[in-house]
């Protein structure tokens, strides 16, 4: 028997899962440059490469493709949001606060009404790339969703943040 999976159940659980993991990344984060004496800023300024985003934009970035994405969706168009960038723990744990927010409000209806509705990626005033509700959200969203989600994760523990990969998943949505 073929059971269909709705386009919330394909992405929004499985953010709200990431974005608990994130917030319990941040909390190990500050912990760990407590224990340790490090400065915040010698975690959060940090970048896996130097052509790469510091830990923050990350952050931004999960909120961006997550919550941010499902309220542009109805407008058509997308273009992402990096005018508040967090620059402290509370800050980041806000942004990740307002996400599983944004994602706690959302509905499957909701989902299932821009599914097959074009949406455009618009980047610096041009539109760049077309596509359906569900195939930006499940092709282009979570994709990114989950690489700025591994790269904080990374980011942490390049820098010596003992965490591991149960910290990154969140909780599972186990049976029962």
């Amino acid at each position: 028997m073929t059971m269909a999976l709705s386009l919330y159940d394909a992405f929004v659980p499985s953010c709200q899962q990431i974005l608990g993991g994130v917030a319990n990344l941040i909390d190990k984060a500050e912990a760990h440059a407590k224990e340790q004496g490090l400065d915040d800023a010698e975690l959060i300024e940090a970048r896996l490469a130097e052509t790469m985003w510091p830990l923050p934009w990350h952050v931004r970035s999960c909120w961006v493709h997550s919550a941010f994405v499902i309220d542009l969706l109805p407008t058509g168009e997308f273009s992402p949001d990096f005018t508040d960038i967090p620059g402290s723990w509370d800050a980041m744990r806000a942004q990740i606060a307002a996400a599983q927010q944004g994602l706690a409000s959302v509905t499957p209806e909701q989902l299932e009404a821009v599914a097959d509705q074009t949406v455009g990626f618009v980047l610096g005033g041009k539109r760049l790339m077309e596509f359906t509700g569900q195939n930006f959200l499940l092709s282009f969203s979570q994709p990114n969703f989950y690489f700025h989600a591994t790269t904080f994760y990374d980011i942490l523990r390049m820098k010596g943040v003992p965490i591991g990969k149960r910290d990154y998943m969140g909780v599972p949505r186990f049976n029962g």
